[in-house]
């Protein structure tokens, strides 16, 4: 980009350029021990790491009183490209969240894990355990591709693991080149003269965060059009024929800004082979590494970048960079998008159980001991561990001999009395992290949803709806990390204890709910839904589920 081009670049942009491959100077916050925070360019340069500065909001006011520096800390995020992990590193990463974390292991809507809670000191401790066990976490954040999501549960369709390949191969397509992380975190040695050419991001990175996400039909389990590229595996008599490609999926949103706006994406085309999937993903990348805009972050994702240049427009980009055409669209169904609890058996044999983590948050409770259970379980080596884009845990890949062993561990430890009671709306719940560690957060999500959920199941119950397997999602502000967008009941944190509600989208992540009322309170948001449901339970047609009934009751006429 031309010298007289700067003066309009974001901030953000001068220090990803100015970075030394994203090396910034790191080394020497690290070695500052007068502060728990690192220095401010520095703290744009560590999410390309995969970790954000984070601070104990709850505790703000107290230490700010004291005259005491914010209570600071760091959350790391791993790379687990389609969400799996053996094992034997599922007991590591039991050991290194007891160690150096606030000891919860949360499971987030992108099919990974995060720690939170970890001191400046133990960052590289931390970093150099997961290394042990093949864990990193390179670009889990930042603006890069960030992990690469998959459908999780093999149960789906024969040619899973085919499909599932796939991710691994996007995320390390998608991988800065950069050195930094190992000479900064595990003390690879820096060797001054050192060329790090990167074709792909060049010294610029992209202008946002980007997202790629991979759907086996007939489960949008990952909410594929989310994404800013979707993947659809086209399969027909067990057979990947290839897959349809979209682009331009992205919900967050800024309140008050009418120039951003939600959206999901829009498919190009299809692609035959392996090849050509690959090539094709690649040059998005780098169409949105050159068009898009680096002036007004609020601007910068794929969504506005499609939309500028329009649909076909994009398309020729992405075909002239390519070398070849998309082929029209194939013909896909989804009816559903969801995770099926409890057990269920694979075309091979083998045996997944799905377990119900209320928010993703790995945890011992007075009800259930989770995390002992998911350590026992691991502990026999007898299963893997898949996560799903709706936060919670397969255990899977489980041999017939060895299932009623892995029963018996979540019978006594209640994992499976508590998949079984939670209710429906419960178990299709989504939330972000929010309060305490978010920065962006306006009100409360994981934290909070729970003891909403608990006032809203008496208002189900009472109008006959306590199955219906509602999608509500909540987030603590409009940035979209838990997809509120995109349920049929969605909150989004306007201030402390303050929601838009939205309603109207459906069941299969092909609509995107719209807002309804305005900053409700909880009182406010009881007795808006009972008046919802008291006329969607008089007036449904036979198997109308609520978001649709929402749409073309309140919304349509809009």
């Amino acid at each position: 980009m031309a010298d007289k081009d700067n003066k309009k670049l974001s901030p953000v942009e001068r220090i990803k350029k100015e970075s030394k491959g994203l090396r910034g100077t790191m080394k020497e916050s690290l070695t500052d021990d007068i502060t728990g925070a690192i220095r401010e360019d520095d703290q744009t340069l560590i999410k390309f790491h995969g970790m954000y500065q984070q601070d104990d909001r709850d505790r703000r006011e107290e230490r700010s009183a004291k005259k005491l520096e914010w209570l600071y800390s760091y959350m790391i995020r791993l790379r687990l490209p389609g969400g799996l992990l053996s094992p034997q590193q599922w007991i590591g990463l039991h050991h290194i969240a007891g160690e150096h974390s606030t000891g919860v292991i949360k499971i987030t809507t992108r099919q990974t894990v995060q720690l939170h809670g970890i001191l400046k000191s133990s960052i590289r401790p931390t970093i150099q355990a997961f290394n042990t066990l093949q864990l990193d976490s390179i670009a889990a954040c930042g603006d890069v591709n960030r992990n690469v999501m998959c459908s999780a549960n093999p149960e789906e369709s024969p040619v899973h693991a085919e499909v599932f390949a796939y991710a691994d191969k996007i995320s390390l397509l998608g991988l800065p080149k950069t050195r930094a992380y190992y000479e900064i975190w595990l003390n690879e040695e820096q060797i001054a003269d050192r060329s790090e050419e990167d074709p792909l991001y060049q010294d610029r990175y992209l202008p946002r965060k980007f997202k790629i996400a991979i759907a086996i039909p007939p489960n949008n389990d990952i909410d594929v059009f989310t994404n800013d590229i979707g993947l659809i595996a086209i399969i027909e008599n067990d057979k990947l024929l290839g897959f349809n490609i979209a682009v331009g999926g992205g919900l967050s949103t800024t309140h008050g800004n009418p120039k951003t706006y939600a959206r999901l994406g829009t498919v190009l085309g299809f692609l035959d082979t392996e090849e050509k999937v690959l090539k094709a993903v690649y040059e998005i990348l780098t169409v949105q590494r050159d068009f898009g805009n680096r002036e007004d972050r609020k601007q910068a994702r794929l969504k506005y970048t499609v939309d500028r240049l329009g649909v076909d427009g994009y398309r020729k980009e992405v075909e002239q960079r390519c070398g070849f055409a998309f082929e029209p669209e194939r013909p896909y169904h989804f009816t559903e998008r969801k995770d099926h609890y409890g057990w269920r058996k694979n075309h091979a044999g083998k045996w997944y159980y799905t377990i119900f983590v209320e928010n993703g948050r790995v945890l011992d409770s007075d009800t259930v001991a989770l995390k002992t259970a998911l350590f026992e379980v691991a502990e026999t080596g007898k299963a893997n561990f898949r996560f799903t884009g709706n936060q919670n845990v397969i255990l899977g890949d489980i041999e017939e001999a060895d299932k009623e062993a892995i029963e018996s561990i979540l019978a006594r430890l209640g994992v499976k009395a508590h998949n079984e009671n939670a209710g429906a709306i419960r178990r299709t719940a989504i939330a972000c992290v929010a309060f305490n560690t978010c920065s962006l957060a306006l009100a409360e999500a994981q934290r909070y949803l729970p003891t909403l959920i608990s006032r809203i199941e008496p208002i189900v119950e009472k109008y006959g709806l306590s199955d219906e397997e509602i999608s509500l999602r909540m987030t603590g502000c409009p940035n979209g990390c838990g997809r509120s967008a995109a349920s049929e009941i969605g909150f989004i944190g306007t201030s402390y204890g303050h929601y838009n509600l939205h309603i109207g989208g459906d069941r299969q992540g092909l609509r995107l709910n719209t807002k309804y009322k305005e900053s409700l309170n909880e009182e406010q948001i009881l007795e808006t839904l009972d008046g919802l449901f008291a006329v969607y339970a008089a007036e449904k047609k036979e198997g109308e589920i609520f978001g649709d009934f929402a749409y073309n009751k309140w919304i349509r006429q809009q």
